[in-house]
């Protein structure tokens, strides 16, 4: 007797083809969920971030307070016999004792504001070291882009040309074109082949490397990144991303800093050439005392350092110059960001007049030129060398195309670089 399979197992049968088909899914990244991945989970960055916890412990250090100091120590002990008794311990007298260091001038309150001082700058760097590795993350992500638009751009063009080897054939059966004519463009079939092969291994590496900025050890063939690969012709001025610019780069932070900081360790290095008194204090046990009263005492004590030839005026001097030297590098800063940005505009102008008219005239003309020659191919009216040289035409001016906005995006990350926060998405 023939049994009908249970509802349990037909179900297990289901999800047994439907699992495999899920877990190699291919995952399809957004430029926000690789930048979020790339912050979570990259080791360079993640080790650079844990420089800003050394520092905040630093700041414990230079806050604590010194230690007190504590002596016991002993006196009196006879160690030869005394009319020919020997009581060593009798005249034994112990003398604890204890002293503090007593910082004046504000050190400890200085030093912690050095330190964090200290941090902050840590943090500028972090931030500085994030904009410069999310400009290669960025790049790395535009010719992934670029890489799957001009495979999808070479697997187009040999759909169309197998239409036009299909076209050819009809006419060499009618005998419209002879058999060398048919040759030659089947023969030309294999750069379109060569070209597909060339795009696949160009999308391959350009994953690869962003999967290494990713710490990602995902398949290649199971991930995939989506966005715009197209360009905006709207542009601020030039002034306006100068100003964010200087709002916004760490590096130019961080310069600032750490003048601040450089003052406070002048500040500091004043402070350190002041005296500091230790008081100490102690407490005396003598049986053996001839005065009745004096068998215990407390002694007091202030020991003074005579600051006669070290004041600290090397140190002095020195965090005094590190301050010009911190302004002279902060004005270089300055500079610098100014010539960044301008660079990187201009390069982000020429990407856009170049791509204006390629959208707005010469994609659409290519195209109508190659289709025109072809129908025209077809029915007889064009020859072998107008319809190849149509088709040679329209493909490199869609690769042109393609190339000037990767230049175009590449040119918007170096932007976004130059004024330190994403303005270009």
């Amino acid at each position: 007797m023939t049994r009908t399979p249970s509802l349990f197992a037909r179900a297990l049968a289901l999800l047994f083809f439907i699992v495999p088909v899920t877990a190699v899914a291919q995952q399809s990244l957004s430029w926000e969920q690789v930048k979020a991945q790339f912050e979570a989970n990259n080791p360079s960055l993640k080790a650079d971030a844990l420089n800003i916890d050394e520092m905040r412990a630093q700041e414990i250090t230079a806050f604590l307070r010194p230690n007190p100091q504590f002596t016991l120590s002993e006196d009196g002990t006879q160690i030869a016999p005394h009319n020919g008794a020997w009581t060593p311990l009798r005249g034994t007298y112990e003398t604890p004792n204890l002293s503090y260091l007593h910082e004046r001038q504000h050190k400890r309150e200085l030093r912690l504001e050095s330190a964090k001082e200290g941090t902050q700058i840590s943090a500028s760097q972090h931030d500085d070291l994030k904009r410069t590795m999310e400009f290669t993350l960025r790049a790395a992500f535009v010719d992934t882009l670029q890489a799957k638009s001009v495979l999808d751009l070479a697997r187009a063009d040999l759909e169309y040309y197998d239409h036009i080897i299909h076209i050819s054939r009809d006419r060499f059966n009618a005998g419209d074109i002879a058999q060398i004519d048919i040759d030659r463009i089947e023969l030309q079939r294999v750069q379109y082949e060569s070209e597909i092969q060339t795009a696949l291994v160009n999308l391959r590496t350009a994953k690869i490397q962003l999967l290494t900025l990713l710490n990602d050890r995902t398949p290649v063939e199971q991930f995939d990144v989506q966005g715009a690969f197209d360009f905006s012709e709207d542009l601020k001025s030039l002034d306006d991303f100068r100003q964010v610019a200087i709002d916004s780069r760490p590096d130019l932070r961080a310069a600032l800093q750490s003048i601040q900081q450089s003052e406070t360790n002048h500040k500091l290095a004043i402070a350190n050439g002041s005296t500091d008194p230790t008081f100490g204090a102690w407490y005396t046990h003598n049986s053996s005392n001839n005065n009745p009263n004096g068998i215990d005492t407390l002694g007091l004590s202030v020991t003074v350092p005579l600051r006669v030839f070290d004041r600290n005026q090397g140190e002095k001097k020195r965090t005094l110059i590190d301050i010009d030297r911190n302004r002279q590098a902060s004005q270089a800063a300055r500079a610098q960001v100014f010539s960044d940005v301008d660079s990187a505009y201009a390069q982000i102008e020429s990407s856009v007049a170049l791509l204006k008219p390629y959208k707005a005239r010469y994609k659409d003309q290519s195209t109508r030129v190659r289709d025109t020659v072809t129908y025209s191919y077809e029915h007889g009216g064009a020859s072998l060398i107008d319809m190849l040289q149509a088709q040679s035409d329209y493909r490199q001016l869609q690769l042109a195309y393609l190339q000037l906005i990767g230049s175009y995006l590449t040119a918007a990350g170096q932007l976004n670089l130059a004024v330190g926060r994403e303005v270009i998405p």
